[in-house]
């Protein structure tokens, strides 16, 4: 009996990828944003619908060159302490303080209510994080950074392809909020292009900086403007990304279908809590979800046996989930002595980490493992 696996990546066509590779082969231009490279930040423009995009070699260099982008130099930043550890990764790397806060219980996101009460006199930025695909709050984090003169950068690496509705009823890409948003093309992502991200900012005078950040700090072939890094993605995984933009669609869509049929399951079955915004995609929430992951979380007195309990005997079953995002950046050694970091500030966060599991999500899941995985976690 094969393993379910928590996710698997959406492949291109390998006869249509060859041809795209022996083009490169042709051209011998294969990094330094070459033709494939430029195709695809057009397209992904398009496709997202923003205005200013730039490639990057992985989703973690983007909310570093963010920091750097926006000028924050030294500080306190805001941040989510339930997230991947790449987020909180990207402050230290500024030689910047995150200071955490606690999320909301019906998203995981960061707490607007408690965000500016963690605001001091060395607060520069808040960096919060569209939790699962689930945009946070952003017109009061909008309002709470006006307020206080600070700059805001959106980690959406779950967030490929959400919009949100506007108060006047027009759609909007999540990715529009913000100083800026990055997002991550990482294998187990919605989208992927192997390894590989995508910084989204607002103007081109800031899409240029960006743009000479990933490239060393160079302007031209004499001058370096600023001391960059390297992050520039190549022309195999360009040419990658642009296959997998024309069946994204679809993939999402094929998600969709396994949310649905996890939710019908769910609600049967005691014990078992899903965030609001599940059952209807985001729809009564006024955004469209594209179901990134299938978090449910674990009342172990009504379900029985704890969340550990049952990952281990998903595992006997090979269904493979995962406790995402467990254990909290805070509990890991290079933050857990910062004041912020204390349990007794994060109840709601510690609680959401002690009882989450994400149950296998991806294009691929056949009826078949969709039923193999509700039997895993119906209980005997």
């Amino acid at each position: 009996m094969n393993n379910i696996t928590v996710t698997s990546p959406l492949l291109p066509n390998l006869e249509e990828l060859n041809q795209y590779l022996e083009q490169i082969w042709e051209k011998k231009w294969i990094t330094n944003m070459g033709t494939f490279h430029q195709e695809l930040e057009l397209a992904l423009s398009r496709y997202l619908g923003v205005e200013y995009l730039s490639l990057f070699t992985n989703g973690t260099l983007p909310l570093i060159t963010a920091l750097q982008a926006l000028d924050i130099r030294e500080g306190e930043v805001i941040t989510s302490p339930y997230s991947f550890v790449a987020t909180s990764h990207a402050i230290w790397w500024n030689h910047l303080t995150p200071m955490f806060v606690d999320v909301d219980p019906a998203t995981g996101n960061i707490d607007p209510n408690k965000i500016e009460a963690a605001i001091t006199d060395k607060t520069v930025a808040i960096l919060p994080v569209h939790c699962y695909g689930c945009p946070c709050d952003v017109e009061r984090i909008d309002a709470i950074a006006k307020k206080h003169h600070l700059k805001v950068i959106y980690d959406a690496a779950h967030a490929f392809g959400v919009r949100v509705q506007a108060r006047e009823g027009a759609w909007a890409s999540i990715l529009n909020f913000g100083d800026i948003s990055t997002i991550s093309f990482h294998a187990t992502k919605v989208y992927n292009t192997i390894e590989g991200g995508a910084l989204v900012c607002h103007s081109a005078e800031m899409k240029r900086l960006i743009d000479q950040l990933k490239n060393f700090g160079f302007e031209d072939e004499t001058v370096v403007l600023a001391p960059g890094i390297n992050s520039k993605m190549d022309e195999v995984r360009s040419a990658y990304g642009l296959l997998n933009l024309q069946q994204v669609d679809d993939a999402i869509a094929a998600r969709k279908r396994v949310a649905k049929r996890y939710t019908e399951a769910i609600k049967q079955i005691k014990g078992i809590d899903l965030f609001p915004y599940i059952e209807s995609l985001g729809a009564e929430q006024g955004f469209e979800w594209n179901c990134a992951y299938y978090p449910i979380l674990i009342n172990e007195s009504e379900y029985g046996m704890t969340r550990d309990e049952l990952y281990e005997k998903m595992k006997l079953q090979g269904v493979l989930g995962r406790r995402y995002f467990y254990p909290l950046i805070t509990t890991f050694e290079p933050y857990r002595d910062f004041h912020t970091a204390d349990p007794k500030n994060l109840p709601i966060a510690t609680e959401l980490a002690n009882r989450v599991i994400c149950l296998p999500m991806h294009h691929a899941l056949t009826d078949t493992d969709i039923d193999r995985v509700i039997k895993a976690i119906v209980k005997l």
